[in-house]
């Protein structure tokens, strides 16, 4: 089982970097350049509990997928995908946000199994680990930028 700890600052208003961390557009944006593409099953820009992602990459010399599902909404402080459909043993993500002295702390919490498959089992942790742990950084990279920019404006107020 791969775990990833992720903390980051992010010089913005909590609610703000909450709604961007929800925020497909800007999801599918920060994956430009990955391998990973993910489409959404959500009827808004912003997931809600219940809402599902799905996401596919090149992985390991085949395409991956793996459908998750919001599982948890708790106010603007956490939200969790779970894998409901797809090519890992499992996967969780909790997201967690705390406001701080001019920002916020964003926490990402990742639990994975690697893929079903002989080449996942035998690629194993390391591989699964480096993956999951780049695409999560992007992701954040994504996040930040716009949270600290202007550009949180147009997807924001477009999405309300």
């Amino acid at each position: 089982m791969v775990h990833i700890h992720i903390t980051t600052f992010i010089a913005a208003p909590m609610q703000r970097v909450f709604d961007l961390a929800r925020h497909f557009s800007v999801l599918k944006h920060s994956l430009l350049g990955t391998s990973a593409a993910v489409s959404s099953g959500a009827e808004k820009e912003l997931f809600a509990a219940g809402d599902t992602l799905t996401f596919q990459s090149r992985n390991l010399g085949r395409t991956r997928t793996v459908t998750t599902r919001i599982t948890e909404m708790n106010g603007r402080s956490i939200f969790t995908e779970e894998q409901v459909k797809g090519d890992l043993k499992s996967y969780r993500h909790t997201h967690h946000f705390m406001p701080a002295d001019n920002g916020t702390i964003m926490i990402d919490l990742i639990e994975c199994g690697t893929p079903h498959d002989i080449i996942g089992t035998l690629a194993g942790e390391g591989a699964l680990r480096r993956f999951m742990q780049k695409i999560a950084e992007k992701r954040i990279a994504g996040i930040r930028h716009y949270a600290e920019s202007d550009k949180w404006r147009a997807v924001l107020t477009a999405a309300r």
